[in-house]
């Protein structure tokens, strides 16, 4: 007979119409959907989406109960499929896990077996959760403009929402890999995190914001990696060298992208869209093989804060009030 063990998760509850309470509570495995693979988290991490589905944001999270947690870490404890073995170690991240399927902000998920990729050699679970899709993403954007011919002695690549999940790990990437980096953040207090982080200038936030408004802009950077979205996105654009590229994957400033086509079709600048949910899983594969030798920064161990799941609430609520920095390592075994 097979037994139906509980374990702890975050649960997110609607008390009463748009009142959102977090706790930690216990949960059944049968509780899981039933996919294929099963598997016990040792870690996970906090993103922004994260935040949002705590708060009962019905375009990441449409039912509730519900358990947050877009990445997890950790040992598979059964696939019903056969493609992977008990006590491999996984990364799942993405696809539609802590948006509608429970996610991994608890001590088992149950998942489709082709949403999981292999630990890559050179990568344990835990820095593979200090990355998060934070890291994926950033190592993508990376990875784009330099597929499209960036190379360090091009100047200065900037990178905004620099004190983010996305920002932190794109100026790692970028120092490791002999670029020079301009950070752009609206924190003072953050100066010294992203000068050690590889960081070789600090731009105010409010000075890309308030960028000339016409539909071109003085030259000031090669090339850019954007978090925000908004005016601080096409301002990056506007103030691109000749063939530079910028790689795009947030709005946490704004879904809106009021341009003009001048800079593309004057400077020849790329605008690259960069996704990490639903991209092919060799891609996500390749990534994380890059993540743990090439793009691997020295300072990774020290580049998260490591949390319990029961302090995960607290933390969830400092990121969607705008006042974390960096990224928050959640320790679940």
């Amino acid at each position: 007979m097979t037994i139906d063990k509980t374990f702890k998760a975050l649960r997110v509850v609607e008390q009463e119409p748009k009142n959102f309470t977090m706790s930690i509570a216990d949960m059944a495995q049968s509780d899981l959907a039933d996919h294929e693979l099963l598997i016990k988290i040792h870690y996970s991490s906090l993103n922004f989406k994260d935040a949002l589905s705590a708060h009962g944001n019905r375009g990441v999270t449409k039912t509730f109960p519900h358990t947050p947690g877009i990445d997890a870490a950790g040992v598979v404890v059964e696939d019903k499929s056969n493609r992977f073995k008990e006590g491999d170690q996984v990364i799942v991240t993405g696809y539609d896990l802590g948006m509608n399927t429970l996610g991994g902000l608890a001590e088992y998920i149950r998942v489709p077996a082709d949403w999981a990729v292999a630990l890559p050699s050179g990568l344990t679970l835990r820095e593979s959760m200090t990355y998060g899709t934070a890291g994926l993403t950033a190592a993508l954007c990376v990875d784009k403009i330099i597929r499209m011919g960036a190379q360090p002695s091009d100047g200065d690549v900037v990178v905004t929402g620099a004190t983010g999940g996305v920002g932190t790990m794109s100026i790692s990437m970028l120092a490791k890999l002999g670029y020079t980096v301009a950070a752009v953040t609206g924190k003072v207090e953050a100066n010294q995190m992203l000068t050690d982080l590889g960081a070789s200038k600090l731009i105010d936030r409010a000075m890309l914001a308030e960028v000339s408004k016409a539909p071109m802009a003085k030259p000031q950077w090669a090339h850019g990696i954007d978090a925000l979205g908004g005016d601080y996105l096409v301002n990056v654009l506007k103030s691109l060298h000749y063939g530079g590229s910028v790689a795009a994957c947030g709005l946490a400033a704004d879904v809106s992208l009021n341009a003009t086509v001048l800079p593309f079709i004057l400077r020849g600048v790329n605008l690259l869209g960069v996704d990490s949910v639903e991209l092919p899983q060799t891609v996500k594969a390749d990534m994380w093989t890059k993540l743990a030798s090439a793009y691997k920064p020295t300072q990774l161990d020290s580049m998260a804060t490591e949390i319990s799941l029961e302090q995960a609430p607290h933390f969830l609520q400092q990121i969607f009030n705008g006042k974390a920095m960096g990224r928050y390592l959640v320790k679940v075994a």
